[in-house]
């Protein structure tokens, strides 16, 4: 096992090369002179000149790129280009708001998906089984803002539970936080809920497929022990890889869901960093959501090895 998880670790170092190298391109990919692009239409030359200084992009590419590392290596992500606050203090203020919204909406996506599929797998083919489907249906059909829209109608203005928008810090009171992340949360969570329950069934009517659990029954277990000792273990592999795609997937969500909800995270900052082609700050964050995938989908594979010995690499 311990073999597997060195050699996983090694297998990661090429990829977040490529990464790395990608993140730097990024500036360069962009149309014509990325400065003149990131001036704009009316910008003077002298305009022009003063953001190729600042970028460095008189200088020679492996040069750019050796001091470009070199400041990652130190975390230093460089300054945004309008604002002029290193991009590090941006991402480090607008980061409580998003992994807030991040960990509460995969706890909540969790917490409904695995019970209702087991469930559905339990009760298979029973109105229960109808009722998840219907529910993985309509999440993966309805789009997270529609979602948000209705609980805002529901929970924010017919009953008024909870705020329109916004987000309150922790450090303001627990109950203010948990007021404000909730309907977010629950928009976000319910889209991925749809997705992990599904999943869930399907693995688990497989795993109930098998020999040992018609011997399981025979012993005299109950269904209880056997879909949750024997099942569920063996079912998990596949729950494990959605949970980590679905984290993945989250960034995409967070931007839809924080423009809904007007809060001010990452991405907030990812959507106004693009329409102001503020280059330094996309880099930085496109490198730290590349660093959250790379450790998200190590953290998968080496779960498997304790999930299921009998899986090689």
């Amino acid at each position: 096992m311990w073999a597997y998880i060195v050699r996983r670790l090694l297998a990661t170092i090429p990829v977040a090369g490529v990464v790395v190298v990608f993140v730097f391109l990024l500036l360069h990919l962009a149309p014509g002179d990325p400065a003149a692009v990131i001036a704009g239409n009316y910008a003077m030359p002298k305009d022009i000149e003063r953001i190729r200084q600042k970028l460095g992009l008189n200088e020679p590419m492996h040069v750019q790129f050796g001091k470009w590392i070199w400041r990652v290596a130190h975390g230093d992500l460089g300054d945004s280009i309008f604002s002029e606050m290193p991009v590090t203090k941006l991402i480090g203020q607008r980061m409580e708001p998003t992994l807030s919204l991040a960990v509460a909406s995969m706890l909540v996506a969790v917490l409904l998906a695995v019970p209702m599929g087991i469930l559905a797998a339990w009760k298979a083919g029973t109105w229960i089984d109808y009722v998840v489907m219907i529910f993985a249906v309509l999440g993966f059909s309805i789009p997270v803002f529609v979602i948000a829209y209705i609980l805002i109608f529901g929970f924010s203005i017919h009953i008024p539970i909870f705020p329109v928008q916004g987000f309150v810090s922790i450090r303001e009171g627990l109950l203010p936080f948990l007021r404000s992340i909730t309907l977010p949360s629950l928009a976000l969570g319910l889209i991925y809920a749809a997705l992990i329950a599904r999943i869930t069934r399907a693995s688990l009517l497989e795993v109930l497929a098998e020999d040992y659990i018609r011997t399981a029954h025979a012993k005299g277990l109950s269904a209880g022990v056997v879909m949750l000792r024997h099942a569920l273990k063996n079912a998990s592999v596949p729950i494990v890889t959605i949970i980590g795609v679905g984290i993945a997937l989250l960034i995409g969500g967070v931007v839809v869901t924080e423009s809904v909800f007007n809060i001010s995270g990452l991405g907030r900052l990812v959507v106004d960093s693009v329409l102001a082609r503020d280059y330094p700050v996309i880099q930085g964050i496109t490198l730290m959501f590349s660093g959250i995938y790379l450790l998200v989908n190590l953290i998968v594979d080496i779960s498997y090895t304790f999930l299921d010995p009998r899986i090689q690499y």
